[in-house]
């Protein structure tokens, strides 16, 4: 059962980095149209500039959960990869649980009132030419941190998993294979 969840997040966490790329993509189509028709026509929009931060803060917001999920956040590694995986594992719970996750709550429910405030007032850029709807890029915030927390969780989950498997020599060799799916 616990395997089962966190295939699913899993899952979810693969489907949200291809999402991402795509917005990556867009990003990177943004800045080529951006820059082409600075240098070569003279001619810049506000509002493109704009798209582009707006863009790339919902790259970095959401791939924090992508990179956790998918072991590539980082760590000091010169002690780390001595550990043994049943180490490895409580060093990862300990610090999602202590340290990511009240980090993650706190940014969480504390962005509401931030983007409440953006909605209520509706925010616009204050450059001319700027986009409207301020609050929209505001209110990726909460929803990063949300699934933030919920990859933490999964990731406990996930060491949970390999905690256990690593501790039976039949969770051994589910460890294995699980270990070669992932890579």
């Amino acid at each position: 059962m616990l395997l089962q969840v966190e295939h699913l997040f899993q899952r979810i966490s693969r489907l949200l980095g291809r999402l991402l790329a795509l917005v990556f993509l867009l990003m990177t189509v943004n800045i080529f149209y951006d820059v082409v028709m600075r240098y070569f026509f003279h001619n810049s929009s506000v509002a493109m500039q704009e798209m582009e931060w707006h863009l790339f803060s919902i790259v970095i917001l959401f791939g924090v959960s992508v990179a956790l999920m998918e072991e590539g956040h980082v760590r000091v590694d010169f002690l780390y990869d001595r550990f043994s995986i049943r180490k490895k594992a409580v060093v990862n719970m300990i610090g999602t649980v202590f340290f990511l996750l009240p980090l993650a709550c706190l940014i969480f429910f504390g962005s509401f009132g931030f983007v409440m405030d953006s909605y209520s007032m509706n925010e616009i850029s204050e450059n001319p030419g700027g986009l409207s709807y301020r609050w929209l890029i505001k209110a990726m915030i909460p929803l990063a941190f949300g699934i933030l927390i919920l990859s933490a969780i999964a990731y406990t989950l996930k060491n949970f998993n390999l905690y256990r498997q690593a501790g039976s020599s039949d969770g051994q060799k589910q460890l294995n294979v699980s270990l070669e799916e992932n890579q």
